[in-house]
């Protein structure tokens, strides 16, 4: 996505953008832990994992969630970010990609401006959906 976007060469359907993210380490993990303070053993401790059934930790789901909302503000403002909506489809893995794409799902104007619907799936590096983001922006 560019600095150049306007409402003008936003249509419906149109992508606006791919990003990748990772792979996602331990390391990104726990500093995400450390900042957010959600410090839930599945997250970092294998052998907590392993007593859940897991193989190894998995990666906090707020992490790509929080990813994903930093990229759409980087390009939009975040004071122009007016909805954002996650649901978690898959677990993502320590060593995985995130991989993001977005496009314009639908275009409105109210009494507060020009916005944008924007459907942004996310795949891990096999293709497969483990979130399901979708965010309202003000387009200025």
């Amino acid at each position: 996505m560019t600095a150049s976007i306007t409402w003008d060469t936003l249509a419906e359907g149109s992508l606006l953008g791919t990003k990748v993210f990772g792979p996602i380490t331990q390391t990104d993990i726990v500093r995400y832990q450390g900042a957010s303070g959600d410090f839930q053993p599945i997250h970092h401790d294998p052998a907590f994992a392993a007593k859940a059934g897991l193989q190894q930790p998995l990666v906090i789901g707020m992490l790509p969630a929080g990813l994903v909302a930093g990229w759409i503000a980087e390009v939009f403002g975040a004071e122009n970010i007016r909805y954002f909506r996650v649901r978690w489809v898959a677990a993502l893995w320590p060593g995985d990609r995130l991989s993001v794409r977005a496009s314009v799902a639908r275009r409105h104007r109210d009494e507060e401006g020009n916005k944008i619907d924007i459907d942004l799936p996310c795949t891990n590096q096999e293709g497969d959906i483990v979130l399901q983001c979708a965010m309202t922006v003000l387009v200025p």
